[in-house]
């Protein structure tokens, strides 16, 4: 019987696509570097740590891959690990990619490369996360403590998913496998950080307002978080990317995959209201930033 290994499992989208395999009775192995005691499927995988790796491989023939995060070169750990996997005779791997490229970050395209060339593995290429803009996210924790969105990509617009429709489309990837080797994933419209300040402050009544700084500032800013310098300043770099119009991209591969349209951000914000709600704005907030 088919097993799938989700790396990354307690993850947003590894942890929704863990609760679709278990509700269709499909045996799931969940990756994660702290498992839980009292899960019977867990077992620790660390990407920094390849001792883990081999019993999380262990009798499985699918694998929904999350690469290492925060890293722009992350093949050293990821390059290996697909090699047993092949070796193996895994027949199936879903890479969680990113439909944002990096830059000075080849090693996230080799990665994809190097899935895109094995038959039957898939690369989901994944817009912005909706749960961005929810707590224990930089973007989040600054709406919640600040009623603000600081950024660099000026008016440009990405069009953001929620992480439970990427698991959704990875699901039906790893339980009937269709013939491409790469989807865009994205929401169902590309949104500004303007147009979703207007979205957050008109479904739940605290207002949000945009402040446009610099590449550099928002890469302090990263840094500030705890993210290394060197994929802060990638990350940060993307927003130019946005502000140019790169990024502007829209699919119907949710759709067309799992036969239902990809949440809006509305509803995400419908659903999540309390994350914003009573919380008063700063005192400098005033009319003039809506």
């Amino acid at each position: 019987m088919t097993r799938v290994l989700v790396t990354g499992g307690t993850g947003k989208t590894g942890s929704a696509l863990v609760e679709l395999l278990r509700g269709s009775g499909v045996p799931v192995r969940v990756g994660s570097r702290n498992p839980a005691a009292d899960d019977p499927d867990a077992v620790r995988f660390d990407w920094g740590d390849p001792a883990t790796h081999p019993a999380a491989l262990r009798g499985v023939d699918r694998i929904f891959l999350v690469p290492p995060v925060e890293s722009v070169d992350p093949m050293p750990m990821a390059g290996p690990f697909l090699a047993e996997a092949h070796r193996l005779d895994v027949h199936r791997v879903v890479l969680l990619g990113s439909a944002v490229v990096l830059s000075n970050a080849p090693g996230a395209l080799e990665l994809a490369a190097r899935v895109r060339a094995r038959p039957g593995w898939v690369v989901l290429r994944a817009s912005g996360f909706m749960q961005n803009f929810l707590r224990t996210h930089p973007l989040g924790e600054r709406i919640r403590q600040h009623g603000e969105i600081r950024t660099a990509a000026g008016d440009g617009r990405l069009g953001w998913i929620d992480a439970r429709d990427i698991a959704a489309a990875a699901f039906a990837l790893l339980v009937e496998p269709g013939g491409r080797r790469e989807y865009l994933l994205t929401g169902p419209k590309a949104l500004s950080y303007q147009d979703a300040a207007k979205i957050i402050t008109a479904r739940t009544g605290r207002r949000v307002r945009v402040v446009h700084i610099g590449t550099d500032e928002q890469a302090a800013n990263y840094r500030a978080a705890g993210m290394p310098a060197g994929f802060a300043a990638a990350l940060a770099a993307v927003e130019d990317g946005i502000r140019a119009g790169r990024e502007e991209q829209v699919s119907t591969a949710v759709l067309d995959l799992t036969g239902r349209p990809p949440r809006t951000f509305a509803e995400f914000v419908e659903e999540h209201a309390t994350e914003w709600a009573g919380h008063r704005p700063p005192e400098h907030w005033s009319k003039k930033d809506r």
